[in-house]
């Protein structure tokens, strides 16, 4: 087997040399790529490549510019250091991944696993690329870091990691800070949603957007419902409903 590394970091693509020979000395490392470009250069031109080991993020720019550029039927296994909320949605897009610092026992079952099974199944088609380069932009969404409030006579910038919810009350929505402060916020409750990162911010019913730190436990209520309790306390009960409660347990054990 011919394999081509397309790594930036030098310990990381020395290591998986190591790792790859010593697991079959009869694969042959073609070459090292450690930008986008040079891989580009590299796969416009006929390879003997089988297999490719691709990082996500490389030095110049991030791996997927690389099929934006050439047409590469190859089967490639990403290499990542993304949390298990990436992963997952890797596993969804059916692409093969290493999460880094790569382990020796999944390298060997991937490489197993592509010398078994049909190099067309697992070539990089185009649309597991793009699922995963919108997976990528996704999390790399610019999310809001400030609000600002008014406040008595005069303007005060506060940060979304200090906000510990917001909900409406009679139609005006507030932001509550951990430190139990209450301010108005011009905006509707399913605009903040939308520009909050929904790893640290979630609609937990009509009237709540809830920050994850401030979340004291959760108990169950009649019905299949959960009720929040949350830090400081609010001045109603929070209510997750039956339909909502598998989304938002899956939120908070992420």
């Amino acid at each position: 087997m011919k394999v081509v590394i397309v790594e930036d970091e030098i310990t990381a693509a020395e290591n998986l040399t190591y790792l790859v020979n010593k697991i079959d000395a009869s694969i042959e490392i073609l070459t090292v790529l450690d930008s986008v470009k040079l891989a580009v250069d590299y796969f416009s031109k006929p390879t003997e490549a089988q297999l490719v080991f691709m990082d996500i993020h490389l030095a110049d720019g991030i791996s997927f510019e690389i099929f934006e550029q050439v047409s590469l039927n190859i089967p490639i296994v990403f290499t990542t250091a993304y949390d298990q909320y990436a992963i997952k949605a890797f596993k969804v897009n059916s692409v093969d991944y290493l999460l880094k610092p790569v382990n020796e026992e999944e390298l060997s079952q991937a490489i197993n696993q592509f010398k078994n099974q049909n190099v067309s199944d697992s070539s990089a088609n185009e649309s597991n690329i793009q699922g995963l380069l919108e997976l990528l932009q996704t999390k790399s969404k610019s999310y809001k870091t400030t609000y600002l409030v008014h406040h008595r006579d005069e303007l005060l910038p506060i940060k979304t990691e200090d906000l510990a919810y917001f909900y409406i009350e009679t139609g005006i929505v507030k932001g509550v800070t951990f430190n139990n402060k209450s301010y108005m916020i011009d905006k509707k409750l399913e605009d903040i949603e939308n520009e909050l990162d929904p790893d640290m911010f979630h609609r937990i019913n009509r009237q709540f957007v809830v920050n994850r730190n401030a979340v004291a436990n959760i108990k169950f209520y009649f019905n299949g419902k959960l009720i929040m309790n949350v830090n400081p306390p609010a001045k109603e009960r929070i209510v997750v409903s039956k339909a909502k409660a598998s989304e938002v347990k899956n939120w908070l054990n992420m």
